[in-house]
């Protein structure tokens, strides 16, 4: 014990109270600025390319029930079988999702990608309740122009805004490409050096909520995720009621699940949209 004081006396003792001080400062800097480092927005409106405009895709504005106003692409397609509600992930904004729109309008049914709060053009800044409240507004708006099938569609932390809308509403399916069990696990996992699963206030916590959604469920995950590992799919998977399926992609990450060989990602979204 007298090592130990002598130790910890004078000169070692100010080291570490000086590298305490530090990490708390690193801690707290986190906790105020953590939705900038989630939410990575491109701000701007997209503009709608000609083709697509004459083809019917259009911009509507939308109304959450808090105020703020969200900008959203829908593409209604005659005789559809039904509409597919895409949440997009944590980057960028609807411009970029337009390849997507495409592919589900080819498989026969409409496409739908709402803008959250703080991205292209819409007011307001994110937060998890936030894009829960643009959810619903995207989903009310879906159910008064059509009274077909709803299928909804999430990517990485999108998938968050999907399963809680599947929570609340009776969609017909839910499709979920690079899932993660929780938006705070992947904190944690990025940056383990830091209590983030103490300190992330949008936690978009699928694995305690995937369990009470009823529906036909399609789970898309690539081998080489390195942002959202594969191992949170699986976990989540084996959280999830039937009827249900799990498809992976080896070889392929967080950002290029899509282009899977062989357009290996689109069959299974295409025989998945073909029994609902």
């Amino acid at each position: 014990m007298a090592k130990l004081s002598t130790f910890l006396s004078g000169p070692v003792r100010r080291v570490l109270l000086a590298l305490l001080i530090v990490y708390a400062v690193i801690c707290a800097l986190a906790w105020l600025f953590q939705r900038r480092l989630l939410f990575l927005p491109t701000t701007a409106a997209p503009t709608i390319p000609e083709v697509e405009a004459a083809a019917g895709l259009v911009n509507v504005v939308l109304e959450a029930s808090d105020g703020v106003r969200i900008e959203t692409w829908y593409w209604p397609v005659p005789a559809a079988r039904g509409t597919v509600l895409l949440f997009h992930g944590n980057a960028g904004n609807r411009g970029d999702r337009l390849f997507w729109m495409r592919r589900i309008r080819e498989l026969g049914w409409s496409a739908c990608v709402p803008d959250y709060r703080g991205y292209g053009g819409s007011e307001g800044s994110p937060s998890e309740e936030g894009l829960y409240l643009d959810g619903e507004a995207a989903w009310a708006y879906i159910r008064e122009v059509t009274k077909g099938p709803i299928v909804l569609a999430g990517s990485s932390v999108g998938t968050g805004v999907a399963v809680e809308i599947a929570r609340r509403h009776d969609a017909a399916g839910l499709i979920l490409t690079a899932a993660p069990t929780s938006v705070a696990r992947v904190g944690q996992d990025a940056y383990p050096f830091l209590p983030a699963l103490w300190l992330m206030r949008d936690r978009f916590d699928n694995a305690s909520k995937i369990a009470s959604i009823g529906c036909p469920l399609l789970m898309l995950h690539g081998e080489a995720d390195r942002i959202i590992t594969p191992k949170h799919a699986r976990a989540l998977y084996a959280r999830a009621v039937e009827p249900k399926q799990l498809v992976t992609f080896p070889g392929r990450g967080h950002n290029d699940i899509w282009f899977a060989e062989g357009d290996a990602y689109w069959r299974a979204v295409a025989a998945f949209l073909a029994d609902r």
